[in-house]
């Protein structure tokens, strides 16, 4: 009986033993946990992967332990983060959770597949993550740009932001390009400078600014300006698209400029006018009509241009005849050139002028005069 109460009473102390032993073991390793909602991840080369990682301490003491991240694929960079520093141990109390970031940048170079790594803390607590990438890495550049159709008149300056991204694994030196419609220019400004090429570090980014001025002659439309760049292994193109929208002007005036004749009473003037589109869009149905002294005539031979092109310049003949009693004196006759979108007028200038004959007859009569008083001088002058 007293052997029987001696191995019953060495059972109960090695079960007390070992059950104090699990909880020394639970408290000292097993009570911290990483948890991570996603653990598996796929993405494409260049991309960068950010987790948020809790670490839980489950048991009755404050863990004070070491975190690193392990089996890190070769030539991938990462950063451990908390409270915005980078980190290498952590303190956790007990029945709390400490959040810990990390965030791994996948290089450009890199072959599809799963690439399987962890984050370690305690002494056997591991987080298993796995990142999938989706296609193997290229030498490629990208030529991007949020805003790339604009629209305005030929009076507009356009301006196009663009970035240049370098997405291979070396630095890279870009000749930068655009070809743009005949007459129109085009100023190319990396990093708002004016240039013809540019470098860009390796996974590294250019801004761009393209600055697009129309031709004055330019029709309204849209317009495409592809705009390139390339280097010696890579290169990137973008098209970006310009909008005129119809200008109506008209130009109105003679081929000399001048804006004035002479002419007599009732005499006749014939006057060559130029009519020009200065606008970017038809003019249809320009109407010309005059303003004229009263009882004086004005014609036009056409009196209506059926339709005028951008750009394009028609002769008109005006014919202005003074009144037959009108005396001499400057006359002023406003021509317009109509249509409902433009309407354009010019002043015309005439002076009248006495007729020779006229001028003859007054110099005889002064003269007839002047004879007069010399013959009445001499003939009563001595009495």
């Amino acid at each position: 009986m007293k052997r029987v109460n001696f191995y019953f009473r060495l059972l109960l102390s090695i079960v007390c033993g070992l059950i104090i032993h699990v909880n020394l073991f639970a408290n000292n390793t097993d009570s911290l946990e990483l948890y991570t909602p996603y653990t598996k991840i796929s993405v494409s080369p260049g991309k960068s992967v950010s987790y948020s990682i809790e670490v839980i301490n489950k048991g009755t003491t404050t863990r004070n332990e070491a975190i690193s991240v392990a089996g890190m694929p070769y030539k991938w960079d990462y950063t451990l983060t908390a409270g915005g520093y980078n980190i290498s141990r952590l303190a956790v109390l007990p029945g709390e959770k400490k959040k810990v970031d990390l965030k791994i940048e996948v290089p450009y170079q890199v072959r599809k597949g799963n690439y399987a790594f962890s984050v370690k803390t305690g002494e056997n607590v591991s987080l298993p993550l796995t990142i999938r990438v989706s296609s193997a890495g290229s030498s490629e550049s990208e030529l991007s740009c949020d805003q790339k159709n604009m629209e305005g008149t030929t009076k507009s300056n356009f301006s196009f932001k663009a970035v240049l991204k370098n997405k291979t694994a070396s630095k890279q030196q870009y000749a930068l390009m655009a070809q743009a419609p005949r007459g129109w220019t085009v100023a190319i400004k990396p990093n708002y400078k004016q240039a013809t090429s540019t470098e860009v570090e390796a996974n590294g980014t250019k801004d761009i600014t393209y600055e697009i001025k129309p031709s004055k002659t330019a029709k309204a439309g849209s317009y495409k300006i592809p705009v390139k760049a390339v280097a010696g292994s890579t290169s990137a193109e973008l098209e970006l698209e310009v909008v005129i929208t119809g200008t109506y002007e008209l130009n109105f005036s003679t081929p000399t400029g001048l804006l004035s004749a002479k002419a007599t009473a009732g005499e006749e003037k014939k006057v060559e006018l130029l009519v020009n589109n200065a606008g970017s869009s038809n003019l249809e149905n320009i109407v010309l009509s005059a303003s004229k002294p009263r009882s004086w005539e004005a014609t036009f031979e056409p009196d209506t241009i059926s339709s005028l092109e951008p750009g394009q310049t028609k002769t008109v003949f005006a014919t202005i005849k003074a009144d037959k009693k009108a005396i001499p004196g400057d006359y002023v006759t406003k021509i317009t050139a109509r249509n409902p979108e433009v309407n354009e007028t010019l002043s015309f200038r005439v002076m009248v002028k006495t007729p020779m004959l006229m001028g003859w007859i007054g110099v005889f009569i002064i003269v007839a005069a002047i004879a007069v008083v010399i013959y009445l001088f001499k003939k009563y002058g001595r009495r």
